[in-house]
């Protein structure tokens, strides 16, 4: 156990699961643990006919996510690792413990890893029949351009979602207590998210559960205006601000993007970041209501508060939402969260909820997380037998094992450098799920697919982050497609993978927005698949090497582009001369399956 500067010890491999299961112990009273998954469920639901409205994200920014989980709000919350998304898997398990049979809104901030994580998780979802729509929070202002009238690319879609998603939820989650379809809440969450506009300040980084030092800072005297709830850069540095000045930013960042329509009401949060005090936001709010009111707007049910916060750092954000009569009723219907409680007039969500004997949670999802990361590459292989997926899985697990040093130092120029850490962790997971899952006969395309679907999953919610959901979804779409052949109807078997390949590289540009060119795995994917479909006459192993060495060959060469997509895209020029992580690890894994196929 470690001590951080705010003066707890944590551990901080258990930090996640340890601080749930208090909230659950805390607030029982309104929530519940997912059984097998970090992820609560209000104990409302699932309620037949009830769209669930299902939100998420990393640890360390209580109240969201599991503290706006109630009646009236949002239905369940996933929850990440420490500024991590949760995994698909985790996602999956979660949606299911809520759904009521009236389909599943997925609502979140836009990070890549939460887009992919979701992502993945929603298709999984539809695969089993259940509804599903997303609303991607879009709200800080400081991180991306405003979005321009008729303008067929909007470009605000790349804009954080920060304390603004509250104004989200809430509207989501009034809609769906009220009985709205799925449709209609989408409608509705999507609309509030178009209005909603934030902007932040920060004083002071924070530091993470079981750190000595914090995850970043800023200059003593200074303030950072824009920067991220993650610590990602703001938009300029300035002097140290007065109350006055502060609130003066805040509101001047703001009237100029705020949409125009309403009825001259606007819903209002301040919201503190971890370490101001409120008595400090009451001295900010005062002037922000002073410079709304000045504009012509009435702060409507203002809220001065912890939302959206960012461990201990020091600072605050303002949210507007222009109101009208509809969202209007939506932001003053009842709910009943562990961090939010709101009681319109004197009706009490308490009688509602004494009158209604709640729903018990389906325990679909009861498997145990597991930490694949415990089992050493070796102790993963079982002494011969092994089927082929399993046994091409195995092979990609020995030769990324045998460069995940070399991963990492190619992802630090542009990352935080556990892109093989986090790979050689899926693909041991990968490789226990398809062992598990493939008890078909090895000839059997559909054994195989089905194993290889399940090993996605797996690598997925163990690795985490952009990479292991992108993997994930590779893995997933190849077994789906593979799970659709018969073993046996003839015809070469170079044209059902150079299939699957195409179907991995649509769901994989799908899921993380990006294109061939833009330095990522797509890079190495693409040379692969058009090789594999050049070749699909040809014997399978003879065609899937080919193909590899393009992968290959295609890897090494991203080190002559420059990233334009994820984090490393704010590197530049700097990105130049390395090869992509990602497309190197893919080169490795298709040049070790090609090994068991000869």
């Amino acid at each position: 156990m470690t001590t951080t500067p705010a003066g707890l010890g944590h551990h901080p491999e258990t930090f996640r699961e340890d601080w749930l299961e208090g909230l659950a112990d805390a607030y029982a009273r309104t929530v519940r643990r997912v059984p097998g998954a970090y992820g609560v469920v209000g104990r409302h639901v699932p309620r037949p006919g009830k769209v669930a409205v299902v939100i998420g994200g990393g640890s360390g920014h209580y109240p969201a996510f599991a503290g706006l989980v109630g009646p009236g709000l949002a239905d369940a919350a996933a929850i990440g690792d420490v500024f991590a998304s949760p995994s698909a898997e985790q996602v999956y398990r979660t949606a299911k413990a809520a759904d009521g049979g009236a389909g599943v809104l997925l609502s979140y901030g836009n990070y890549a890893g939460d887009v992919l994580h979701f992502g993945l998780a929603a298709r999984r979802l539809a695969a089993e029949g259940i509804e599903t729509r997303t609303v991607l929070v879009t709200d800080d202002v400081a991180s991306g351009p405003p979005p321009v009238a008729g303008q067929e690319t909007d470009p605000s879609r790349d804009r954080r979602g920060v304390a603004g998603d509250f104004f989200v939820f809430k509207v989501a989650g009034a809609a769906a207590e009220r009985g709205d379809d799925l449709d209609a809440v989408t409608r509705l969450a999507a609309r509030a998210n178009a209005l909603t506009r934030t902007f932040g300040a920060a004083f002071a980084g924070c530091t993470l559960p079981g750190a000595s030092e914090p995850l970043f800072s800023v200059g003593a005297g200074t303030t950072e205006l824009g920067m991220g709830i993650h610590g990602e850069p703001g938009l300029r540095t300035t002097h140290h601000l007065t109350a006055a000045e502060l609130a003066d930013e805040l509101v001047d960042n703001l009237l100029p993007e705020l949409p125009e329509g309403g009825d001259g009401r606007v819903a209002v949060l301040l919201n503190g970041l971890g370490r101001t005090k409120y008595e400090e936001m009451f001295v900010v709010y005062r002037r922000v209501n002073r410079r709304l009111r000045a504009a012509g707007l009435r702060p409507y049910r203002p809220e001065v508060g912890e939302f959206v916060t960012s461990f201990d750092m020091a600072g605050v954000s303002l949210s507007l939402m222009p109101l009208d009569e509809e969202l209007g009723a939506l932001y003053d219907a009842p709910c009943d969260t562990p961090a939010f409680r709101s009681l319109p007039g004197r009706h009490s969500v308490e009688d509602d909820v004494r009158a209604e004997e709640p729903a018990p949670v389906r325990d679909e999802a009861s498997v145990p997380v597991r930490d694949e990361a415990s089992v050493p590459v070796r102790d993963a292989r079982t002494p011969g037998g092994d089927l082929p997926a399993t046994k091409a899985l195995q092979a990609a697990l020995d030769l990324v094992a045998a460069q995940e040093a070399e991963l990492g130092r190619l992802d630090a120029v542009a990352g935080d450098g556990d892109h093989g850490i986090g790979i050689v962790r899926g693909l041991r997971a990968a490789v226990a799920a398809a062992r598990a899952a493939e008890p078909g006969p090895a000839g059997d395309p559909q054994s195989a697919g089905r194993a290889l679907l399940t090993a996605g999953l797996a690598l997925a919610d163990a690795s985490g982050g952009a990479s292991g959901a992108l993997y994930g979804a590779l893995l997933a779409e190849t077994g789906a497609v593979l799970s659709r052949a018969r073993a046996g109807s003839g015809g070469r078997p170079g044209a059902l993978f150079a299939d699957a390949a195409d179907a991995a590289q649509r769901a994989v540009g799908e899921l993380g927005g990006a294109a061939v060119g833009e330095k990522t795995m797509l890079d190495a994917l693409d040379p692969f698949r058009r090789e594999l479909r050049a070749r699909a006459g040809e014997e399978l192993p003879k065609a899937w090497q080919a193909a590899a060495e393009a992968a290959t060959r295609a890897a090494a060469d991203t080190a002559q582009l420059t990233p334009a997509r994820g984090r490393a895209a704010r590197m530049g020029a700097r990105g130049h001369g390395h090869p992509d992580a990602g497309a190197v690890s893919l080169a490795l894994i298709l040049t070790a399956v090609g090994t068991t196929l000869r």
